[in-house]
Order: C-alpha cells, then structure tokens, then sequence
C-alpha cells in the first residue's frame, strides 16, 4: 500500500517540475525574438540600451550568487547563456546605434498630408517625385526603343500584385501566430519535465534529507549577490518604460520578448511557491511545526530571487500594458510611412499630379 502522503508529495513535486520546466523553456527562448527583430528592422532603436546594460550587469551578480549559493549546474548554465544572450542585444544596439550610453528619442515621421498645397506643403519632395517618375517613364521608353530589350507590357491592375505590395499581416494572424509559439515552448517545456521524470523512474519528487539539508544552507555572499541581482533585474525595467513613454510607442520591441519574459517569472515563482518539505523523522514524518519551518527556511533562502521575479514580473506587465496604450498610434505610424499612389488625382497635391511630367 502506498501512504496517501506520496500521492500528495508527487502532485505537488510534479507542480514544482511542471513550472520550472516551462520557466527553463521560456528563458531558453526569450531572447530570439528580439534578436530576429533587431536583425529584420536593422534597427534597435526601439530598446532602451541602459535596459540591456542594467540586465546584463543582473546577469553577471546572478552567476555569482548561483555559484556561491550552490544551485542546481542547470541554473548556472542557464546564466551563463543569459549572459550571452544580453552581450548578443547589447552588440546589435552598438552596431546599429554606434557606440553609445544613452538612449535617443527618435521623433516620430511627420505623415504627409494629403490635399491642396498650402504653406506647409514640401515643394521639394513633390519635385522630387515628379523627376522621379519622369526619369522613370524615361527610362522605360528608352528600354522599350532598344532593339535588345524586348517590349514588355505594363502590369494590368488584374495581374497578381508584387510581394512588396501584398496585403500585410493581419492583428488576428500576428495574434494567432504568438499563441502558437508559446503554446508550443510551454509544451516543449511539460515535454521536458515528462521525459526528465520518466527517465528517473518517477522518483524525481523524492531525495534524501541529506540532499535537503544542504540546499538550505544559507551562503552569505551567495544572498548578497542574489539581492544585488534582484535589485538590477527590477532596475532594468525602468529605463524602457520611460524610452516607451517618451516615444509614445513600443514599436521596435518583440512582443514574444515580452511575453517570454512574463511567463518564464510567473512559472518559475510558481515552482518556487509548490514546494514540498522534506522531514529527517521516521518514514520522512513531520513532527508539529516541523514542515512549516522548512518551508519558511526555503523561502528565505530563495527569498531574493523570488523577489526580483515577481518584480520584474509586474514591470513586464506594465511594459505589456504600454503595447495596447501605444497600439493605434503604431498602426498609425506604419500605414504612413509610404504615401499612397492609389489616391484619386484631384485629391493630389499640383506638383504631385504629374500633369506635365512628359513636357519640357
């Protein structure tokens, strides 16, 4: 017969395995979104370069509060990888921003009004346009008179339109597409708990007392370095909040770095949270008040890096609210970005109505 005990030590182990199982997954990943996005922007313009800083300096007083406190390698490893993830964002900021401390407001760009001229109308980018279709229709009718290139005939407004002029991806599509990706790290990460535990014989939940014992031996710098990490990891999150309130925007910013960020803290205060004592009496009984004192123990052991979970937990948060404060200005500011061509001529402004592009 198996005590009732054991059923509530698996249920609660296989809670704690669950969640730090996803946490691992999430961090894994929480990096590449941002990364690819840098890469396909040729930008960082929108990440706060003192937020990278802030974080890869959390990242270091981590490895050394992990080494010092005596943590599972697999943590250790994990900073390590932190660690180069955040000099990877930190080198994409220096290459595409150069080499500097600060973090630049870039002004939003300035939507050309359509209409009649008036004073504020740009006379020099409407010339601009004007030689450019110029020397384009120039172009093409000397192409079409050389007796090597052959005479092709314009597009028809029925031919399928080119890539750069498709339809772009739809909110419900950007929206479905992150659901899955993070539907699937979370199942690599139960994946990965499941395999870990049926490897082990399902006896992952229990260890000797000695074991226990050892894992909540305080380390003194082991803690000190822990708190100077949670106060950076809670300091990191400043910086872009600010450069996002200041530009009034978020674009530029992954929202799946956002939101790996959020769901590795939550998963991994959880595993902390679903901890189950282990007691040194007979048959691993508590006696009275014992199971409550260990559990005490363990939190305050893990005290600081719980802390700069949960905080950074709810500052991701506020960054995530900023996405949805900032959302009709950035869908604003990327239908603008290009002027129209499809707009009826009478609503063009006169030197962009290309009425004498052919007389000179």
């Amino acid at each position: 017969m198996v005590p009732p005990s054991q059923n509530l030590n698996l249920d609660i182990a296989a809670i704690s395995g669950i969640c730090g199982s996803i946490s691992i997954a999430c961090w894994i990943v929480v990096f590449s979104p941002q990364i690819i996005e840098n890469f396909r922007r040729s930008s960082a313009d929108g990440l706060s370069l003192q937020f990278i800083i802030v974080w890869l300096a959390g990242d270091v007083f981590n490895i050394l509060g992990a080494v010092l406190q005596g943590v599972l390698p697999t943590m250790i490893i994990l900073a390590i990888y932190y660690t180069i993830a955040d000099i990877v964002l930190l080198g994409q900021c220096f290459y595409y921003r150069g080499f500097t401390w600060k973090d630049e407001v870039i002004p939003p760009k300035v939507s050309s009004t359509v209409g009649e001229p008036n004073e504020r109308t740009g006379l020099l980018a409407a010339n601009g346009i004007r030689d450019q279709r110029r020397s384009s229709t120039l172009s093409d009718t000397a192409h079409h008179l050389s007796p090597v290139v052959p005479l092709l005939e314009a597009p028809k407004p029925s031919d399928p339109p080119a890539i750069a002029n498709q339809k772009p991806t739809t909110r419900a599509q950007v929206v479905l597409f992150n659901l899955f990706t993070v539907l699937m790290v979370c199942a690599a990460g139960v994946l990965g708990w499941y395999v870990s535990n049926r490897s082990q014989g399902g006896q992952q939940h229990s260890k000797h007392p000695s074991s226990h014992s050892s894992e909540l031996e305080f380390s003194l710098w082991g803690q000190i370095f822990g708190w100077f990490c949670a106060v950076l990891y809670l300091g990191s999150r400043i910086p872009q909040l600010l450069l996002n309130y200041r530009r009034k925007s978020t674009d530029g910013i992954s929202v799946l770095f956002i939101l790996f960020a959020c769901i590795g803290n939550l998963t991994y205060v959880l595993s902390i949270f679903a901890y189950e004592p282990y007691c040194v009496g007979k048959h691993g009984h508590c006696a009275q008040g014992e199971a409550a004192r260990l559990y005490g123990r363990y939190m305050l052991v893990n005290a600081s890096w719980l802390a700069g979970s949960l905080g950074t937990l709810f500052l991701d948060i506020a960054i995530s609210a900023q996405f949805f404060m900032y959302r009709a200005r950035d869908d604003q500011d990327v239908d603008n970005e290009e002027p129209r061509l499809d707009t009826p001529r009478e609503q063009r402004p006169l030197l962009d109505r290309g009425d004498s592009y052919i007389q000179f």
